[in-house]
């Protein structure tokens, strides 16, 4: 690259001014890796930085840091162009840094007001706190009802307490991980400007996002790791999606393709399915009803906790349909009475939303974990006994088929990383061959070139035949390698369409739940036949 280009300046763009948060050369070891290696940029008052990686890159440990749940090997941090010791996260919050992370850390069987005051330092009297939330939140259009339970929310209404609650500390810098992983496009835009206003009144954000059109739309600068080490300083603005994953990959990577497939017989029906929801709130099942064939990957959209992880239990067998046998058929045999062992046994494979613990065992190995899924269609086990050999090349294979970065295969699955997890488990799945395979979120949390890996899989995998489902709440996602779409809203499935008739908006009002489908619905083989 040109010297003079911007992004390799070893100034860390200083030229503009005096810095509010300033890292120099933090260095972070684990056994085994080193996570940061004299890592340092600058954060200035008003902007939007983006910090950007693919997974295992060590975006986390260095925001651990900052927030002061991790301390430094080497290196020093620098508050308002004074050195700090960021030791806890109290320490980080009193300085003004607030932070809302991937994973959101509420209690549901509590208010909103409840959830607010057990993070928010100081003595307040509830009259006072709720009043205050109904202000901090309508001001900054996150509009919240402190009485409200938060088992009852939606998923994005549940990211607006964490995000409230930050402002209501008034932070001068606020760090958010993912923040519209979860939420609809609407949504998205809504929180959009909310961060335009902060940066406007001259508070400072630091974005991490796998989604490089947001990037490019909000920060004007960027840091880029790359195993740990700053490879970039840029403008997000003057790139393309393209180059940034470039240069978080160190490669140029290309888009999914797809040749023209038909499709051929039907590998899953579902009938009339209805459920009941084991969770509070939750949704339950109405009539669920869509046929899935091979050849065929099938999107369904939808805001979380809108009956998604009900209808993957019923898919899976771990809500089993005892008495209705006949409402879910793989390849034409009835399986809806039988648990997820045994739908295994019938050519299907399965990729939960949660991987921790869900998709994966984090406390044993990855070749346990391969073992757990993959025994009877893999033929892991003779005479009863583990064929240990035969498990661990199959696990080799996925690990290097996927890129995943571990120790190597007789790692715990919890010392991987969250994207890094993923991968295996996709891969892991996808490995087996199966006849159908349903995946909730696929690409949750994974870097650009990973995900993209993945979904050229996903297609791979239905061009030999295969039925694909995902339950994904990631429109670009569906719209890019699915051929038919539906929306999860309130326990109901609408009508699947073809992605080329659907557009964004369109489905993004659905999944909000605001008027019926407009685009009619294209008939099953059989109603054409029929017509005709």
């Amino acid at each position: 690259m040109d010297e003079h280009n911007d992004k390799n300046k070893p100034d860390d763009g200083r030229r503009a001014g005096a810095p509010l948060l300033e890292a120099r050369g933090l260095t972070k070891a684990f056994p085994g890796v080193i996570a940061n290696d004299t890592v340092s940029f600058i954060i200035r008052p008003g902007e939007v930085h983006a910090l950007l990686g693919e997974n295992g890159a060590g975006k986390s440990t260095l925001v651990k840091m900052m927030y002061g749940l991790l301390r430094p090997d080497e290196g020093e941090l620098f508050w308002q162009g004074r050195p700090v010791q960021m030791d806890k996260p109290s320490t980080a919050r009193a300085l003004g840094i607030g932070m809302v992370f991937q994973h959101l850390s509420l209690f549901e069987p509590l208010s909103v007001l409840e959830n607010v005051a057990l993070a928010v330092p100081g003595k307040w009297n509830p009259k006072a706190l709720r009043k205050r939330i109904i202000e901090v939140s309508t001001a900054y259009g996150l509009p919240l009802e402190p009485d409200r339970i938060v088992q009852s929310m939606s998923v994005g209404e549940r990211q607006r307490i964490e995000v409230v609650r930050c402002l209501l500390q008034d932070p001068q810098l606020l760090i958010l991980d993912e923040p519209t992983s979860v939420l609809t496009p609407q949504e998205a835009d809504q929180l959009f400007a909310t961060l335009d206003k902060l940066s406007a009144e001259g508070r400072s954000i630091l974005y991490i996002s796998h989604k490089l059109h947001e990037v490019r739309r909000l920060c004007s600068g960027a840091t880029v790791l790359r195993e740990g080490r700053v490879v970039a300083h840029c403008d997000p603005r003057e790139e393309t999606p393209g180059s940034l994953a470039e240069l978080m990959l160190g490669t140029r990577i290309a888009p999914p393709s797809r040749a023209s497939t038909r499709r051929t017989t039907p590998r899953l029906r579902v009938f009339n399915v209805s459920a009941t929801s084991s969770r509070a709130f939750g949704f339950d099942l109405k009539d669920i009803s869509f046929t899935l064939h091979g050849g065929e990957i099938l999107g369904i959209a939808g805001i979380a906790g809108n009956g998604q992880n009900e209808l993957m239990k019923v898919l899976t067998g771990e809500t089993k349909l005892d008495h209705e046998a006949d409402a879910i058929r793989v390849d034409g045999a009835p399986v809806a009475h039988f648990g997820p062992i045994h739908r295994r046994l019938c050519g299907m494979a399965f990729v939960p939303e949660e991987r921790n613990d869900h998709a994966a065992a984090l406390n044993l190995a990855l070749t346990d974990n391969t073992f757990l899924t993959g025994f009877s269609k893999l033929r892991l086990t003779r005479g009863g006994m583990i064929r240990s050999r035969r498990t661990l090349e199959h696990t080799k294979r996925v690990v290097d088929t996927y890129g995943v970065r571990t120790a190597g295969p007789r790692a715990d699955a919890g010392s991987l990383s969250g994207g890094n997890l993923q991968k295996f488990v996709v891969g892991r799945e996808i490995m087996q061959a199966p006849e159908v395979l349903i995946v909730a979120q696929p690409t949750w949390g994974v870097d650009a070139g990973a995900a993209l890996a993945i979904r050229q899989a996903l297609i791979d995998l239905a061009a030999t035949g295969s039925a694909v489902l995902i339950i994904s709440q990631d429109l670009d996602e569906i719209f890019a390698i699915c051929d038919r779409i539906a929306v999860m809203s309130e326990g109901r499935l609408s009508p699947p369409v073809p992605v080329a008739q659907a557009t964004t908006e369109e489905i993004g009002l659905l999944m909000g739940g605001v008027h019926a489908p407009t685009i009619p619905p294209e008939p099953e083989p059989e109603q054409r036949e029929a017509a005709t």
